[in-house]
């Protein structure tokens, strides 16, 4: 009787489970690897709104600071260095010059291609 009993309740149990909806969730794409941020004297690192010193900035990240890193690019060369970082979020670029990643960054995507 109990083994008939606790077979009902687990069934019930299953059943109930099986009508609650799945979450899910979607990413547009890869997940971002995570990079540190390392510049000269503790000073807080450009944010620039494209790959390049010529394009403007756009904020600061601190010395030290875990950033997520969502893709690589090339761009204007800072200290021998033309790979740039794209920031999550439309937040901008940083040169890769100042950031150590933990590991491997995609390429990004050009779009029209």
């Amino acid at each position: 009787m109990i083994r008939r009993t606790m077979r009902s309740g687990v069934f019930a149990a299953v059943a109930a489970l099986a009508m609650v909806p799945t979450l899910a969730f979607a990413h547009s794409g890869p997940h971002p690897a995570p990079g540190r941020v390392a510049t000269p004297n503790g000073v807080d690192l450009n944010v620039r709104s494209g790959p390049s010193t010529a394009y403007r900035v756009v904020g600061t990240l601190r010395d030290g600071s875990v950033q997520s890193l969502r893709c690589k690019t090339n761009g204007s060369s800072v200290h021998g260095n033309e790979r740039w970082y794209k920031l999550p979020h439309h937040r901008g670029y940083v040169s890769a010059h100042y950031v150590h990643a933990f590991r491997a960054v995609p390429w990004c995507r050009i779009l029209g291609s």
